[in-house]
């Protein structure tokens, strides 16, 4: 069996990303969101757009994130490494988050100016990963009981 290429791996990370954009099992709907926020990128003045949405998602996947684990009487934040599906979903789910936040525009503007800011490193999304590394190095004192958390 032949390992996939870039270009199929693209293709489902988008479907993915339509997916988690979805509501109300109205795929459609979700689809043309996705479409004018790419033109909206494209008009932003960046050439590829789904190269920003990918960089977009990179940058606003967590590496590390903290679980509580409960040992004897005391509840421990354990620092423990994230799975690279679990960084897709929590990068997908805080950009939507915060493209939903916003108010007073359509959706498509909204997400474009998210993923835009989260191409450069900034946003909200790119923020809520910062405060998760944040907190996984201040309890990185309890890194070694991260064999004990599933």
């Amino acid at each position: 069996m032949s390992k996939p290429t870039s270009a199929v791996m693209q293709k489902s990370n988008e479907e993915k990303f339509i997916n988690h954009l979805m509501k109300n099992w109205k795929k459609s709907v979700a689809r043309k969101i996705y479409a004018d926020a790419l033109k909206e990128i494209k008009k932003a003045g960046h050439m590829n757009p789904s190269v920003v949405v990918q960089a977009a998602i990179e940058n606003a996947s967590p590496n590390i994130m903290i679980k509580s684990k409960r040992i004897g009487w005391a509840v421990y934040q354990v620092p423990v490494e994230v799975k690279p599906a679990k960084r897709f979903f929590f990068a997908t789910k805080w950009i939507l988050d915060a493209a939903r936040a916003k108010t007073g525009k359509p959706m498509s503007e909204k997400l474009a100016e998210e993923l835009i800011a989260a191409y450069g490193n900034q946003g909200a999304a790119v923020k809520k990963k910062e405060e998760a590394h944040r907190m996984a190095e201040a309890n990185k004192a309890f890194a070694y009981m991260a064999k004990y958390v599933n």
